[in-house]
């Protein structure tokens, strides 16, 4: 019976990897109370600049590494399993993991932790790639509004399918307005990923280290049928940049370059 749950929940798990973003219910603000949009701006321009930007970003990022703790807890807080890893981005498609502490259930880790940094690796390199990008080829875009997260006033886009696709999601994108990265991305995925998932919420949060733009945390609740809801976390903790560490002033103040924020 254990094996048979942490599988039902692996295999949304399995999500982040497809489409890049995970977690609870969207924090940010909805259609209905966005405020109005600058309707000189179109959501496909915006996407479009972000798409070039990150092309342009993509060719200065060589290799950059984080600490991530993964950790899945049930509704009143208590965790189930958790792992702390170190992972190693190089260049342009490999992805190294390192275990450093591990806790709770072997079997989630097994089949939850495990799996998904099994299926990250083999994602970045190819070997399983999927067209889950966010570009106009798989979603129809509409500007809903803007709002401030922080420092940054972003543009809200509404992102919606082309396809029913389980790498694929519905939902909001905030995109910095100054740098055109993405800032938050919210929602749920296009097509319910089995019979065991009745319901996935995610949010995935980005960070700016110097001029660079990456994941700082990723969050997702599934209900599972028989089981119940339970919340996948991961936090990343980036401590290196082309070489630069978090230690050095230069990690804070120049980097130079900006990463994709949808790789």
């Amino acid at each position: 019976m254990i094996v048979r749950r942490a599988t039902r929940f692996v295999v949304m798990a399995s999500m982040l990897v497809g489409f890049a973003a995970t977690g609870p219910h969207a924090a940010g603000q909805s259609a209905d109370s966005a405020p109005s949009a600058q309707p000189s701006v179109t959501a496909n321009q915006i996407v479009a600049e972000v798409i070039r930007h990150n092309e342009l970003r993509n060719a200065e990022l060589h290799k950059y590494s984080a600490v991530r703790v993964y950790e899945i807890k049930d509704l009143s807080g208590n965790v189930k399993a958790s792992k702390t890893v170190r992972m190693e981005y190089f260049a342009p498609d490999t992805k190294k993991f390192e275990s450093i502490k591990e806790d709770g259930s072997a079997i989630v880790r097994d089949l939850v932790f495990d799996r998904l940094m099994e299926t990250e690796a083999a994602t970045a390199g190819g070997h399983e790639r999927r067209d889950s990008s966010i570009t106009p080829a798989n979603y129809s875009f509409h500007l809903i509004g803007q709002e401030d997260i922080g420092a940054h006033h972003c543009y809200v886009v509404e992102a919606s399918p082309k396809r029913e696709d389980k790498y694929l999601f519905r939902g909001q994108i905030w995109i910095d307005s100054t740098d055109y990265a993405v800032v938050r991305i919210a929602g749920h995925p296009a097509k319910r990923p089995s019979f065991w998932v009745t319901r996935a919420d995610f949010v995935r949060q980005f960070e700016k280290v110097g001029d660079f733009w990456l994941p700082s945390r990723d969050e997702t609740s599934v209900d599972v049928r028989f089981y119940g809801t339970k919340i996948l976390s991961i936090e990343h903790r980036i401590d290196s940049v082309n070489g630069v560490t978090s230690t050095s002033e230069a990690f804070h103040g120049g980097l130079g370059g900006n990463v994709a924020a949808m790789r």
